[in-house]
């Protein structure tokens, strides 16, 4: 009978050990998700929703000047794309379909290329027919006023300044 009860305390212990263990691992593996989430998210190449666009002044390629004050009634696609750059080149088939489906057309979609004129040539063929492009030279006053830190980068703004949505793709944005 002794070795029976001895035996029972043995078990109890091993399954208390066992019990606080098991919460570790558990509350470490929830640690783990929300830093693989954070990892798929991307870094911020953007000024994140909510924040407000610096003021900007810039003339696109057809020679028509936008600034922070001529920004349509309706949210506004913005593409920040870098010549040169694999994930822009990978992801702006997706910014155009997006851009060519926009209910204010054209002049709801700001394309910036970031770098010289004769560097962005291709990029600016695809864009010109669904966006105002903005040849920005590197770290120019458009890029500034969105916080740009790398690219792609992608946004919805509205007609008073505010960020909607940012990200380095498209998807999420709700475009």
């Amino acid at each position: 009978m002794p070795f029976l009860i001895a035996y029972v305390a043995v078990v109890g212990v091993l399954c208390a050990v066992d019990l606080v263990l098991s919460v570790g691992v558990i509350r470490r593996l929830r640690e783990h998700s929300e830093a693989l989430a954070a990892l798929r998210r991307g870094p911020e190449v953007m000024a994140p929703a909510g924040s407000a666009v610096g003021p900007f002044t810039a003339v696109t390629t057809d020679g028509e000047t936008v600034s922070d004050d001529t920004l349509p009634g309706t949210p506004t696609l913005v593409g920040v794309f870098s010549p040169g750059c694999p994930a822009c080149a990978e992801r702006m088939p997706s910014f155009v379909d997006a851009a060519k489906n926009r209910a204010g057309g054209r002049s709801s979609v700001l394309a910036v290329l970031a770098g010289r004129e004769e560097d962005v040539a291709a990029e600016r063929a695809a864009l010109e027919p669904v966006a105002r492009v903005v040849i920005d030279g590197s770290g120019g006053g458009l890029t500034r006023a969105l916080s740009v830190s790398g690219f792609p980068a992608f946004a919805l703004v509205d007609a008073s300044r505010t960020i909607l949505a940012s990200g380095t793709s498209m998807e999420g944005l709700g475009a």
